[in-house]
């Protein structure tokens, strides 16, 4: 088991974590504990519940299409109705939209009651459950509304993992990567000799830790993103046009492998990156079976979708670029006709074009 406390609270990562619930609930003298869950993890939430010692869980259909205020106010009226007050521990079971939802719906209701996180799936693992940062999509945007606001926990139980079809084990390796990118080669290289084997034999404890602590070390130096977390949202500002444009067909661990494709191709086109590293993010995309373009998807709807990016500036987009693996910068705006240029390529496979940059000045 590894626990990191870089955020001031416990973030657990092993085999059977899930079972320091209910020391945490003795230590903390929670007088009661509710389990919200998305029903397709009913039954495991069901053990988080019986842990606790909680009632049976309270059920939501979720996805990301479901993360609305709509499904937030369903949630809030059954905390009411549970009769949740600040001596209950909300305890979150799910993957991504699960912790973003139910974490929003701990931070207003009663304006904030204490809420742990149990994900379930590698992306909430290495993203979404650690951080704080909570919220749904608007029909403007992605997570438009929100909040921020620290659960007391999380538990990463690894053996949850075991259940889940590679498909969903692969989409959470897309916010690994990006972790590699970010902190450099010696992370990006164990990915790179990891990549040919199958993902059972990864000693996965190692591997979330390991992005956990990048994304923990972001977050403590910046919790309101106003400067250094920004460089979490590498791929980020494409990948969420793309989920947009897309209606959400396109799951989030998708859009960001596309997007680090998109990140790659701004930085080469304005001189940033080398081709030598492009290529080797796209080789380990690749190598990891993460799709690197998506077809059939309109070039300006994605454009039109980014607009909303929270990290604009009197309506400027500004994008977190590599200049080598390990180099990150943010704050960063491109040339309109080169945004159009990467976006058109994004619905193709990648192609000699994305080749030596031109030097910087």
């Amino acid at each position: 088991m590894t626990r990191n406390d870089d955020l001031g609270y416990p973030i657990y990562v092993g085999a059977g974590v899930v079972l320091m619930l209910r020391l945490f609930v003795r230590k903390h003298n929670y007088r009661r504990v509710v389990v919200l869950c998305d029903r397709n993890v009913a039954r495991f939430a069901a053990r988080v519940a019986r842990i606790t010692g909680a009632q049976a869980p309270l059920e939501f259909a979720l996805g990301e299409r479901r993360k609305t205020l709509r499904t937030v106010g369903t949630v809030l009226e059954a905390l009411a109705a549970a009769k949740v007050d600040r001596t209950t521990l909300v305890v979150s079971v799910g993957g991504g939209v699960a912790s973003d939802l139910f974490g929003f719906a701990g931070a207003v209701y009663m304006r904030g009651v204490p809420f742990a996180s149990v994900p379930t799936t590698l992306l909430a693992m290495v993203d979404a459950a650690i951080g704080g940062k909570t919220g749904v999509d608007l029909a403007a945007g992605k997570n438009l509304a929100g909040a921020f606001r620290d659960p007391v926990a999380v538990f990463c139980d690894l053996d949850v993992l075991s259940g889940l079809p590679e498909r969903q084990w692969r989409e959470g390796l897309a916010e690994v990567v990006k972790h590699g990118i970010i902190e450099g080669d010696e992370v990006f290289a164990s990915l790179e000799r990891l990549a040919p084997h199958a993902l059972r034999r990864w000693p996965m404890e190692a591997v979330v830790a390991e992005s956990v602590r990048v994304k923990a070390m972001f977050v403590a130096e910046d919790r309101l993103e106003r400067g250094a977390r920004e460089t979490l949202n590498l791929g980020h500002t494409v990948a969420h046009g793309i989920e947009a444009a897309s209606g959400y067909r396109l799951s989030h661990g998708s859009a960001v492998a596309v997007g680090l494709r998109a990140a790659g191709m701004l930085a080469l086109r304005t001189g940033r990156f080398s081709r030598d590293e492009h290529l080797r993010v796209l080789s380990l995309l690749a190598l990891l079976r993460l799709p690197l373009f998506a077809p059939g998807i309109d070039p300006d709807a994605i454009r039109a979708a980014m607009g909303s990016d929270k990290k604009a500036r009197g309506g400027r987009l500004r994008f977190v670029l590599p200049n080598k693996i390990g180099d990150v910068e943010r704050g960063v705006e491109v040339p309109p006709a080169t945004l159009r240029a990467v976006l058109r390529r994004l619905g193709e496979p990648p192609g000699n074009d994305e080749g030596a940059p031109r030097k910087k000045r």
